[in-house]
Parts: C-alpha cells; sequence; structure tokens
C-alpha cells in the first residue's frame, strides 16, 4: 500500500464512494460532490483522486456490464476497502480531537 495519509479531497471522495454504495462511479460522483460540497468538481481531477486511493489502498474498483445507452461501454464502480475505512474513521478522530480543544467552538454547530 502506498502513503497512508489521505489529502482533503481524497477523503471527500472517498466519503462520498461510501454514501453511494455501489452506485459509485465518476461521474455521479462528480455531481455528489458537487451536491455536498457546493463546488465544481472536474472529472479529470476525480479520475487522478480516484486512481491515487487505489494506489494507496483504500478504495477498489470494478468493470459494470456494458450498456447500450453507453455505446457498449462499461462504467468503473469503486468501492471503499477496510484500508479506506480505516483511515475515514482516523480521519475523522483526528479531527473530532482537534475541535474538542478549540476554546469557545461546539461540535453540535452552535459557535
Amino acid at each position: 500500500m502506498k502513503g497512508a495519509n489521505l489529502g482533503e479531497f481524497e477523503e471527500l471522495v472517498l466519503l462520498t464512494i461510501a454514501s453511494m454504495a455501489s452506485e459509485a462511479y465518476s461521474v455521479a460522483i462528480c455531481d455528489e460532490l458537487e451536491k455536498y460540497t457546493g463546488r465544481t468538481a472536474k472529472l479529470g481531477v476525480v479520475h487522478s483522486a480516484l486512481n491515487r486511493l487505489e494506489e494507496k489502498g483504500m478504495a477498489k474498483s470494478r468493470l459494470g456490464e456494458a450498456t447500450s445507452a453507453r455505446g457498449g461501454k462499461r462504467k468503473r464502480f469503486y468501492e471503499v476497502s477496510h484500508a479506506g475505512k480505516v483511515a475515514l474513521v482516523k480521519s475523522k478522530e483526528v479531527r473530532e480531537n482537534i475541535w474538542r480543544n478549540i476554546p469557545g467552538f461546539n461540535l453540535e454547530g452552535s459557535i
């Protein structure tokens, strides 16, 4: 496994994959990222993040069935691997620990 740390965008992509269950493919991931963040996610940037996540062993992919709607092309579906789940939980715990130590901030959303 190459590199165990998640960058911010990689974390967002991995969280999005997890939230989409079995329907996570690149175009849908872009759409969901935009919905969650309010920012446009470029397909090439998402593909780069997906490749890095696979190289790190945090995501895995499989090819779906060919469809006539896509001219016989198959979609590549992604899922979070065990290592990805561990990395996401660790990232969440680190962030929560830091938030708890910020004076005047409340994790429930009231500042």
